[in-house]
């Protein structure tokens, strides 16, 4: 489930005939969990979990605050990611019990397989629901054919809800792992059959070859790094590359547009930076421009925790 909690309203000048583009800041997109996750407590640096049938204990900076739930809870869970640095690849997790390998999830229908990942990660950021809802609304919504491009796209579930919408999407990540466990997701899912192309490629490189092709696309997912290599040594770090990456992938919208989405984690600005550059790059698309954090709110209606900024458009609201 998710709610939101809208900002100021306000339009920015524009140069095309589509009219100005009305902008939302800030808009705190909260998700409540679903059966297969929930964040049942939080504070002092951490977070207690649930990811389908386990709990499990990760950092969390942010939560500054005192758990409320009693150490016992804590001290049981499935498995405790214990970090020994700053760099979230400097650390390990640590089982109650022998675990296995995998297990599944599923949301909206759509299994997919969580897995203990070295840098504390299980393959799912559940605060994206937000963004799966919205974006698998208008797919569904538009009632005719979609092409979808889903850049950084990781374990492939945004993409697993943007086919099973209707569209027909673009999978991009420069990670064989990561390409590899989303192809493990659309089985797990039983959407062998899906329209979806699975690429190892660094996401800039595969941009600019699309621009040169004249490629549009209905849609588009970004989830960009603060700072990642591409599989031949590219070179990503967010504030040099995101700016020219963002005006690249406008101009990849089609003259029938429904969406774009981009997501930012771990980085050291306000989303007002990305909500700006989203802004100055949409200026002649007109439509909606939304803009904030992702928040995952405690079970029971407990605190809000932060995790993400975002900017999303629409041509319409």
């Amino acid at each position: 489930m998710t709610t939101a909690a809208v900002g100021q309203t306000g339009t920015q000048p524009y140069a095309g005939g589509r009219g100005p583009l009305v902008t939302c800041a800030p808009l705190m997109l909260e998700t409540a969990g679903w059966p297969d996750y929930a964040l049942l407590d939080s504070g002092h640096g951490r977070k207690l979990e649930r990811y389908g049938r386990y709990r499990i204990v990760r950092p969390e900076e942010q939560a500054i605050w005192t758990p409320r739930r009693p150490s016992a809870e804590w001290d049981a869970a499935d498995a405790t990611f214990v970090g020994i640095g700053d760099d979230e690849a400097d650390g390990r997790w640590r089982y109650r019990k022998p675990l296995g390998e995998t297990w599944p999830m599923a949301y909206d229908g759509i299994g997919f397989l969580g897995r203990f990942t070295s840098f504390r990660h299980v393959g799912v950021f559940p605060e994206q629901v937000a963004h799966w809802d919205w974006l698998r609304d208008r797919i569904a919504g538009a009632k005719r054919p979609a092409k979808v491009l889903n850049l950084f796209a990781y374990t492939g579930i945004a993409s697993l809800v943007a086919a099973k919408a209707g569209a027909e999407v673009v999978h991009i990540d420069a990670s064989k792992k990561a390409i590899g466990w989303a192809r493990e997701n659309q089985a797990a899912a039983h959407m062998e059959s899906a329209p979806i192309r699975w690429i190892c490629e660094d996401a800039v490189k595969f941009v600019e070859r699309e621009q040169r092709r004249g490629s549009r696309y209905d849609g588009i997912i970004l989830d960009p790094p603060k700072f990642g290599r591409g599989p031949k040594g590219e070179v990503w770090d967010i504030f040099n590359a995101l700016p020219s990456l963002l005006r690249a992938c406008v101009s990849l919208l089609s003259d029938s547009p429904l969406f774009l989405i981009l997501t930012a984690y771990s980085i050291r600005a306000s989303f007002l930076s990305i909500h700006e550059l989203s802004a100055e790059c949409l200026a002649e698309r007109g439509g909606v421009l939304e803009s904030g954090e992702l928040v995952i709110r405690e079970e029971g209606g407990g605190r809000g925790l932060s995790t993400s900024l975002f900017s999303r458009w629409s041509p319409h609201a």
